[in-house]
C-alpha cells in the first residue's frame, strides 16, 4: 500500500478493539448505526454499465449504486465524471457538492426527505421534465427556473410545507394549477406558455 492510498477505519478500528466503553455505552452500544465515508473499494463495488465516452476510443463505467451504504460523505466521487446513473439512497450524506464535477449525470436518486434541515435548493438550469416524489419538508427557497417542467402537480403542502418562495421561470408551464402551497409568498413565472381559458 503506497502512502497516497486513503484508509478508512471504523470507529471501533480508531479506538482500537481493547479501548474501554464509557459509562453508560454498553447497552447503547447496539442501538449505534455506524457510518462509513465513500472509499474507492464501496465505487469500485457499485459500478456497471460498460460504455464508450465522448472520445469514442475509450470507455468508461455509467452507473453507480451506492444505495444502503450508511455514507456520510461522497467526496470521493468527484473524479467518476462519467457516471450518468447515480443511486445514493438510505444514507446519512449532508453534503452534495461533490456531484458539481458530474456534468453527465443524467438520474440520481437521493431524496431529499433525508435532508431534514435543507432550507434552500436550487435545482436551475437542468432537464427536469416533472417535480412527482420530490420532498423538501424545511425547504424555503426552491428554485427550478430553466427546467422543461410542464405540470406542477408534484408540489403540495405536505412535502413543502415551509416553502416560502418559488422560482419556476424559463420553464414550459402550460397550467399554473395542481399545487397546494399555502406559505408561498412569492412565485415567479416569467417566459411561460401559460394559456389561460377565458370562458
Amino acid at each position: 500500500m503506497s502512502d497516497n492510498d486513503d484508509v478508512y477505519l471504523s470507529p471501533e478500528e480508531q479506538l482500537g478493539e481493547d479501548a474501554p466503553a464509557e459509562e453508560g455505552e454498553e447497552g447503547e452500544e447496539a442501538d449505534k448505526i455506524q457510518v462509513f465515508p465513500l472509499n474507492k473499494e464501496i465505487i469500485i463495488e457499485g459500478l456497471s454499465l460498460l460504455c464508450q465516452t465522448g472520445k469514442k476510443l475509450e470507455h468508461a463505467f455509467i452507473k453507480l449504486d451506492l444505495k444502503d451504504r450508511a455514507l456520510t460523505d461522497i467526496i470521493a466521487i468527484s473524479s467518476y465524471i462519467h457516471i450518468r446513473f447515480l443511486d445514493l439512497s438510505n444514507n446519512y450524506i449532508s453534503d452534495l457538492s461533490p456531484l458539481a464535477s458530474m456534468t453527465h449525470l443524467l438520474w440520481l436518486k437521493q431524496p431529499l426527505s433525508e435532508f431534514t434541515f435543507l432550507q434552500w435548493l436550487s435545482v436551475a438550469s437542468n432537464q427536469i421534465v416533472d417535480m412527482e416524489g420530490l420532498v423538501g419538508p424545511s425547504i424555503e427557497t426552491l428554485i427550478l427556473s430553466g427546467n422543461s417542467i410542464q405540470k406542477i402537480n408534484g408540489l403540495r403542502n405536505a412535502d413543502f410545507a415551509n416553502l416560502v418562495i418559488l422560482e419556476l421561470r424559463g420553464n414550459q408551464l402550460e397550467t399554473t394549477s395542481g399545487f397546494d402551497l399555502p406559505n408561498l409568498r412569492k412565485l415567479y413565472l416569467v417566459i411561460q406558455s401559460i394559456v389561460i381559458w377565458i370562458k
